[in-house]
């Protein structure tokens, strides 16, 4: 669930429990986790709503000073027919990240090094540029907290669809996000030890 970098704070530190989205249908599940800015988050309740049903409890809640600052918020939503005002309510999950817990596992039996690669394997021949998980681990290793721009230009790639390939890798736990640019984590580094050719 996507929130602008003014909110983050509030997320982590748990006085930000509420939003309000414009959507044609909801796209989040009461009950699942879910990554943002500010750390992870489970939403626990999705509720269609008019806008009369917002309470001040609620703009407090969505991390807004005022009714005025949240209706100028959401207004660049309002007026279209096709979509309806959602409330959506969450907690902060304070449990590690999975996938930060995955990365730091290095002791690759095996199977590990076989599923990873099939994996790869699948986003290869899912990709329309053809081959790229393993380039983009190589390229990774070899220049640490580059800029995600930098990095495409050399990949020969447009920076959006880079930094969403990175993310499938960071979801293996072979990546990890810096400040800027990336790295590989433990996992990823014991995986490129295992595939790379010998001298």
């Amino acid at each position: 669930m996507r929130f602008t970098k003014p909110f983050w704070a509030g997320i982590a530190d748990g006085s930000i429990t509420v939003a309000f989205r414009y959507w044609k249908r909801p796209t989040v599940v009461a009950g699942r986790p879910y990554r943002t800015g500010g750390g992870r988050i489970e939403v626990t309740a999705v509720d269609a709503i008019d806008a009369s049903e917002i309470t001040d409890v609620d703009v407090a809640a969505a991390g807004h000073e005022s009714r005025i600052e949240l209706t100028d918020y959401l207004k660049p939503a309002v007026g279209d027919p096709d979509r309806r005002l959602y409330r959506v309510r969450f907690r902060r999950l304070d449990e590690p990240d999975p996938r930060e817990l995955l990365a730091e596992m290095d002791s690759l039996s095996d199977d590990d090094v076989a599923a990873i690669g099939a994996r790869l394997d699948r986003y290869d021949a899912a990709s329309k540029l053809g081959p790229w998980t393993r380039e983009t681990l190589e390229l990774i290793a070899r220049h640490p907290a580059l800029r995600a721009p930098d990095l495409a230009q050399m990949a020969g790639r447009e920076t959006e669809s880079f930094k969403l390939d990175v993310r499938k890798l960071k979801n293996l736990g072979l990546t990890r996000s810096l400040r800027v640019g990336y790295e590989l984590s433990p996992r990823g580094r014991a995986y490129l030890d295992r595939v790379r050719p010998r001298p």
